[in-house]
């Protein structure tokens, strides 16, 4: 089997939900292949299924040893568990196909002596470091360094996709030097808008609130664009039942509708089940009788709705669920 019939034969196999979640990982490209394989799949033998299942699980696992502890850590867990020659024919395709990111050795860090060996590096260094963090610890070592220096290291992680410096390869070539057990790798990759708003993601409120305001201050254009990637209208599912009551006592109800008819089943659910029986039926019967609706439409209404929770949430009367360990007493 190609990779292609692979890859379609294990979308189906998980199942529409799950199918969709990596779809959304993909380019058009990448999408239009899948779909027109997985619709010229025809009937899938048991054999096929049980050889597609257990390749992805193998690689998987062979993954995480990669991530844990490089090649040699890899093959000696896969040679435990799988055999000698099965455990080199799955490093041979890792090898090939997983490009393991410099300054892995970096998850296995104490947080604190992080930021010592950090902190008096360039911003555009640390900025560099922490794009290929975790987001988690990458925003432990954040909260943690200089209040001043913050705004200026998140703006470089945003921008690192946008407009390479020349500088940037001279930041390679040091760190490569400084960390020779590591193979250094493109920057193509590396840190952009998504990068920087995980990592806020997983900052406490507090430091969340004054990073962005410096921000605003220093590149109000992409405050406002990591502003608008914090909390999309997905994100709704994750707000607790009262959080939710008191948002939907704020937003227009045409917005709603309108917002919803492109919404998954999750989101909708989340939304029903905090409305009355009546509010519900009624919001149901607009969303039927809409008809079809342009796509910017409705990507408009869902931006208005974020705007209303945002707007609640910096009132202090709703929670949005945060990372960083942040605890609730209810």
């Amino acid at each position: 089997m190609n990779g292609l019939r692979k890859a379609a034969i294990l979308l189906v196999l998980m199942g529409p939900d799950n199918a969709a979640r990596v779809l959304r990982q993909l380019d058009e490209n990448q999408i239009e292949q899948l779909t027109l394989e997985i619709a010229n799949l025809g009937e899938i033998s048991d054999e096929e299924k049980r050889q597609i299942a257990q390749e992805f699980q193998d690689l998987s696992r062979a993954r995480s040893f990669f991530m844990a502890g490089g090649v040699d850590y890899a093959k000696q867990l896969l040679e435990k568990a799988l055999g000698p020659e099965k455990a080199m024919e799955i490093i041979d395709k890792m090898v090939s196909n997983l490009q393991v990111k410099p300054f892995e050795f970096l998850k296995r860090v104490d947080p604190v002596q992080l930021v010592n060996f950090l902190q008096n590096e360039h911003p555009q260094t640390i900025a560099l470091v922490l794009s290929y963090m975790p987001p988690q610890q990458a925003s432990l070592v954040l909260s943690a360094l200089p209040e001043e220096l913050r705004p200026d290291v998140i703006r470089r992680i945003a921008m690192l996709d946008r407009a390479m410096p020349d500088t940037v390869k001279e930041v390679e070539r040091l760190m490569e030097q400084r960390l020779s057990a590591f193979t250094a790798q493109s920057f193509a990759q590396v840190g952009g808008i998504e990068t920087a708003v995980e990592i806020i993601n997983t900052l406490d409120r507090s430091t969340e609130r004054s990073l962005m305001e410096a921000l605003s201050e220093t590149d109000p254009e992409l405050a406002e664009e990591i502003r608008k990637k914090m909390f999309v209208f997905e994100d709704i599912v994750k707000l607790d039942d009262r959080s939710v009551q008191v948002v939907l006592q704020q937003v227009d109800k045409h917005d709603l509708a309108l917002a919803l008819k492109g919404a998954n089943d999750e989101v909708k659910e989340k939304i029903f089940n905090n409305m009355s029986k009546r509010a519900r039926s009624l919001l149901e019967e607009e969303i039927q009788f809409m008809g079809p609706v342009r796509l910017r439409d409705v990507e408009e209404a869902q931006q208005r709705i974020i705007n209303v929770i945002r707007r609640l949430e910096e009132a202090g009367e709703i929670v949005i669920a945060r990372g960083g360990g942040e605890e609730l007493i209810m």
